[in-house]
């Protein structure tokens, strides 16, 4: 049964809703990982809370004016710190359509290896390297190179998808539940908090909306009966 409505939710939404407007950048609902990276990148955003691989993009002399002022920490929590650090991929998809599948593969394979990784470090410097995505990444070299390196290595290591939240839920992984309506109710959940973080409706409303979206798609899928 979805519990959007309940109290750790509303205590949530109302939390970031109301740090949001006070301190939060102008049009904050238009703003993905790209904008907010540049907000940060550029001194106008004194806080982000995104995934390890933004470390890199933030170390980057020519492109960010935070190199020697930016620190690193783990998500905070209120009340518990299990649940604030969690494993996703971007997985990449090479359409059934394709006429070049074999040629896409390859580029995959490539993009992804270890050849890979070595040929960014050469070109671009070794604190360029992708951070997370191999573990042959994190030589002594690059943990000494990149100041980021053992946070973004210790906060890949303690993420325990199978314990996702501090009291028990029936899924793995934190913040993602594997089924084919997830990404439909993740959708319509965040398109209703960014309503009230716009100011068009109330947190309760939104909830509620969400809430009732989440359980009409649940029981069209046949989980609720």
């Amino acid at each position: 049964q979805p519990q959007l409505t309940s109290e750790p939710w509303t205590k949530a939404v109302n939390f970031y809703v109301d740090t949001m407007n006070k301190y939060g950048p102008p049009g904050a609902t238009a703003n993905g990982f790209n904008e907010n990276q540049a907000l940060f990148a550029a001194g106008q955003c004194g806080i982000w809370v995104d995934a390890t691989s933004a470390a890199g993009r933030l170390y980057n002399k020519e492109t960010s004016k935070v190199v020697d002022k930016v620190g690193y920490a783990k998500g905070p929590g209120e009340v518990t710190n299990v649940g604030n650090g969690w494993f996703w991929a971007w997985a990449l998809a090479i359409p059934s359509t394709s006429t070049k599948a074999d040629a896409a593969k390859s580029f995959v394979k490539w993009a992804t290896s270890k050849e890979y990784v070595k040929l960014v470090a050469e070109s671009e410097g070794i604190v360029a390297s992708p951070p997370g995505t191999r573990k042959s990444t994190y030589s002594a070299e690059y943990l000494k190179a990149a100041p980021f390196a053992e946070m973004t290595q210790k906060a890949i290591e303690t993420a325990d998808p199978s314990k996702p939240t501090r009291d028990p839920v029936p899924y793995t992984g934190i913040s993602f539940v594997i089924i084919p309506e997830y990404q439909g109710i993740g959708t319509t959940t965040g398109q209703a908090i960014a309503g009230a973080l716009a100011g068009q409706t109330s947190v309760d409303d939104a909830l509620q909306s969400a809430q009732d979206n989440a359980v009409e798609a649940m029981t069209q899928a046949g989980y609720i009966q």
